[in-house]
């Protein structure tokens, strides 16, 4: 090519052709998840959101999060249908703790070239994490920038709003000795530890479209996506007094739980109260990893703590597994002896 012969956009890379039709792709299953607080669909440069007139003092919360090196694998077994419903769990699950229901999601893809349909698939995932959560998916950015992702790769982050009543806001101050910890069971490692995962498969080489769990694959089994609790916690918190709730992220059972527990208090887990999904096992086994070190990397099968007054444990459990949950009551909060790690697996 001549040095002065026309450039297009398309000549660097960039096909705005290819972005219109992955809006025009999205927008039926974007619909699905509109709320009636949501003033404009997607396609704006902004995305207009009201508070409902049912809260006196509105307080909102947000959080942030990717999914993380879960993509590599998406991109290897070139499975994309689920990682989306990883991204908005992340941030939902997140959100919920504090007590909030969860408003609207944004989401931002980026990439090296646009595949439509890799794409496509992606955020029909996002779309379906939204209708599970109740969220409004209002908005997202895909950007195509080539030169910095690899072909077939991708980035994804997103970002959810919801909102809580000032006076209703869930901080786990009121967490004393004598409460029940419930545990509510996990898909599988949801969106977490996954460069520890990668390299267990890098050394045992696993055949992962072999049965592995029943009906399921082992790669069925790691691609599984994030549970999203939302909707039997919200349902929950109106039936009885929630003291606490802790999402099992990064840094497992050992490091999420603390985050909402007061100073005084430490929570004692049997370890052997909830069953382990198979997952797990393998990944200890392969890596031989600690089981302390399992604790702290992974969910371990609990993907939700729920902290309530004991007298209101058997209530909870009742009505979290009416609505499809899988839970049980897995600990007790007890005193802190002096500065003792305040979770405890036995």
């Amino acid at each position: 090519m001549g040095q002065n012969n026309p450039l297009s956009y398309r000549d660097a890379g960039v096909d705005i052709d290819a972005g219109d039709r992955l809006v025009e792709n999205i927008k039926p299953f974007a619909k699905r998840t509109m709320r009636p607080e949501v003033l404009s669909g997607i396609g704006g440069f902004g995305g207009l959101v009201e508070i409902s007139k049912k809260y006196r003092e509105p307080v909102l919360v947000s959080g942030t999060d990717g999914v993380g090196t879960k993509l590599k694998l998406a991109f290897e077994l070139d499975r994309h249908d689920t990682v989306g419903i990883d991204l908005v769990g992340m941030s939902v699950n997140d959100i919920l703790v504090q007590g909030a229901e969860p408003l609207f999601f944004l989401d931002y893809f980026a990439c090296g070239k646009l595949n439509v349909e890799a794409a496509t698939e992606v955020i029909k995932g996002i779309a379906l994490g939204c209708e599970q959560s109740g969220c409004a998916l209002i908005g997202g950015e895909t950007a195509e920038m080539p030169g910095m992702y690899p072909v077939g790769e991708y980035d994804l982050a997103g970002f959810a709003v919801g909102v809580v009543e000032k006076s209703q806001i869930i901080t786990g101050d009121n967490i004393k000795p004598g409460d029940t910890v419930l545990g509510l069971a996990s898909n599988g490692a949801h969106s977490n530890g996954y460069s520890l995962v990668r390299k267990i498969i890098e050394r045992s080489h696993p055949d992962l479209n072999a049965l592995f769990d029943g009906e399921r694959t082992l790669a069925d089994c790691i691609m599984a996506p994030t549970r999203i609790y939302v909707k039997p916690l919200l349902a929950l918190m109106q039936t009885l007094t929630v003291k606490g709730m802790a999402h099992i992220t990064g840094g497992g059972l050992l490091e999420n739980i603390p985050r909402v527990l007061p100073q005084n208090v430490v929570a004692v887990l049997d370890g052997k109260s909830w069953h382990t999904p198979k997952l797990f096992d393998w990944l200890r086994e392969q890596g031989n990893v600690a089981q302390q070190e399992m604790y702290r990397t992974f969910n371990c099968g609990i993907g939700m703590i729920v902290v309530v007054d004991k007298n209101d444990a058997d209530t909870a459990l009742n009505q979290l597994k009416a609505a499809g949950e899988t839970a049980w009551a897995i600990g007790t909060i007890q005193a802190r002896a002096g500065d003792e790690v305040q979770t405890r697996v036995q």
